[in-house]
């Protein structure tokens, strides 16, 4: 599976503004349980425009994404707002790069994720949409 790497991870943010790098920072260590830590247990993720995933889908979806082998990149954060414990963050992103099988990876969108901060303060994904502007195919 992916890259294997001995970097230790961040802590899960208190601060919503933190989600964004501390998702980097935990998916570029290519750490299964790492990225799994930031999933609320009812969250939602989309790893295609329309195609929601919930419990072992998002594990599955995740060991897909990392098993590409292609570090994440941010280019820029557009928007965070936060009301009470929820916040919506909007921000660009791409992997770029050769993948693990040796072919060429180019995927990026706009996140438009929506997060929420827990009974230990600290915030995990309740929504990660990260082509969250794209078409749905259909």
């Amino acid at each position: 599976m992916g890259k294997q790497t001995t970097v230790s991870v961040p802590p899960l943010p208190t601060r919503a503004e933190d989600f964004p790098q501390v998702f980097l920072d935990r998916y570029n260590s290519f750490d299964l349980e790492a990225c799994m830590e930031l999933y609320a247990d009812d969250a939602v993720f989309l790893p295609a425009p329309g195609k929601p995933v919930r419990g072992k889908g998002i594990r599955k979806a995740m060991e897909e994404f990392l098993a590409l082998g292609v570090p994440i990149a941010q280019r820029e954060v557009r928007h965070i707002y936060t009301a009470d414990d929820t916040a919506v963050l909007i921000y660009d992103w791409y992997l770029d790069g050769t993948g693990s099988d040796g072919i060429p990876v180019h995927i990026e969108g706009t996140s438009t994720d929506i997060v929420r901060r827990g009974a230990d303060g600290r915030y995990r994904y309740l929504i990660d949409n990260p082509f969250g502007i794209a078409p749905t195919a259909g």
